[in-house]
């Protein structure tokens, strides 16, 4: 079925940090490197006109990437803006005047969660929603019971294959790279199962703190600011089955296979942390209860799965910055040269931050004439800095009608079904040493599986500097 692309781009929210930092070098980089050619609208209540839009546009390219000279003309041509409350219907009605000709629009909700019944009420009084499409930003809720609402007053509106929920994580080319590699090598997909994998550990953890974000930081913590979405969508590449035919659904319903199938967490599955120190940044509360690591024991009950367990942990001032998977692989039922190996000696090694790197853990013979070996890690590894950044990528998708790199309604409630039993400071928060991996009690949780297998960041390696 040939999807019909969008003839016109609108992001709400104009003025706003977003369009800063990610739309304006996003659009910059669609129209160089894709030729996107659609008129650009800008909406914003700012008391600003199109001059002032496009000083904010050259601003935000010279801070993000910095100025291409045809591509960013080519933008200040297709600029448009509407100045006007979201509350007003002469707001939409001057919008619909803006897209002329354009029956298929994109509409980029760059705005908090809370505006979006109202701007899709007045897209829709307008007739600015009549076949077209609509970007939405996470958080998507703050619960289940919120996502759902969420997704009903979208539903009210827009169907659901037009509803594009937009995770820039999924844009990252190393996290599509965990399919690309499992699926593409057949060495791998005949051993990943349980009957050839032990466990598999994820980790995501940064040597910063919250910085200036803390009131924002203080209302989610580490559990909703990367767990509950980024972190499980990685569990769910790693793990989902095979994708079957060429639909764009065909990868979000593995994923929603996937995630119906992981038990909902317990206290017993999860360990929270707090360094110290977190309480004295600007915006955090006193005696804030917030979790900035978070250590979670996930189950898969399938027969692909069954009896492996998955850990995943995320945390703020951490000893690196770094996200990796580690893929340890059982060890054969006797060693046939009678050595004593350690359990951690074959494994596959992930990383999707700071560069891309996959390593294959085995044994190789020291030299002499015994038979005895040392662990060695083969390791293909490159810079990302020439990726296409996400937002480039996902913008471009969603103006295309592909769906497959967005989350859907039944992915995001099948998350939040994970996570919601453990929400709500129900378990005890340790602090613990900036610097350090966490509080003791994380290696509790992996004691009968572990230990944690850190990052490290190899400071000669070209990669790690880049």
């Amino acid at each position: 079925m040939t999807t019909l692309h969008s003839d016109a781009f609108v992001f709400l929210g104009a003025t706003g940090d977003l369009a800063n930092k990610q739309i304006f070098p996003a659009l910059q980089g669609l129209i160089r490197d894709e030729g996107f050619n659609l008129p650009i609208i800008g909406v914003a209540k700012a008391g600003w006109n199109l001059d002032q839009l496009k000083a904010r546009a050259k601003e935000s390219l010279e801070q993000h990437g910095g100025i291409n000279q045809p591509a960013f003309e080519k933008l200040l041509s297709l600029l448009r803006y509407v100045d006007g409350d979201y509350g007003d219907a002469g707001t939409f009605a001057q919008l619909r005047t803006e897209l002329g000709n354009a029956e298929r629009p994109l509409h980029y909700l760059a705005i908090p969660p809370s505006l979006f019944e109202l701007v899709a009420e007045g897209l829709a009084a307008s007739g600015c929603s009549k076949n077209a499409r609509v970007v939405v930003e996470k958080p998507f809720g703050r619960d289940l019971a919120s996502a759902q609402e969420l997704g009903q007053t979208l539903h009210k509106y827009f169907a659901e294959e037009n509803i594009f929920r937009i995770d820039h994580y999924l844009g990252k080319e190393p996290v599509q790279n965990i399919l690309y590699t499992r699926f593409a090598n057949p060495i791998f997909e005949p051993i990943w199962n349980r009957d050839h994998i032990r466990s598999i550990q994820i980790t995501m953890a940064e040597d910063f703190g919250v910085q200036d974000r803390g009131k924002f930081y203080d209302e989610v913590g580490a559990l909703l600011d990367v767990v509950q979405n980024h972190m499980m969508q990685v569990v769910a590449n790693l793990t989902m089955d095979p994708p079957t035919g060429e639909d764009h659904d065909a990868v979000r319903d593995r994923k929603a296979e996937l995630m119906r199938a992981i038990r909902p967490l317990g206290q017993n599955d999860v360990v929270r942390g707090q360094y110290k120190g977190y309480r004295s940044v600007s915006g955090v509360a006193p005696g804030s209860l917030v979790e900035t690591f978070v250590a979670i024991k996930v189950q898969i009950e399938s027969w692909r799965w069954a009896g492996v367990p998955i850990y995943v942990r995320a945390g703020k001032m951490l000893p690196v910055t770094s996200t990796e998977a580690l893929i340890e692989f059982k060890r054969p039922p006797r060693e046939t040269f009678g050595e004593i190996v350690p359990a951690s000696s074959a494994h596959m090694r992930i990383r999707m931050s700071p560069d891309m790197t996959i390593g294959l853990g085995v044994r190789v013979k020291t030299p002499g004439e015994r038979m005895v070996g040392r662990d060695v890690e083969l390791e293909m590894h490159r810079r990302a800095a020439d990726d296409m950044p996400p937002y480039e990528r996902l913008l471009g998708d969603a103006s295309k009608g592909n769906s497959e790199l967005f989350s859907r309604q039944d992915l995001i409630e099948s998350q939040w079904r994970i996570v919601d039993p453990i929400m709500g400071n129900v378990t005890p928060l340790y602090p613990y040493e900036p610097g350090t991996w966490g509080p003791e009690e994380a290696h509790q949780l992996i004691a009968n599986d572990g230990p944690w297998v850190d990052p490290k960041i190899v400071e000669d390696d070209p990669c790690a500097k880049a």
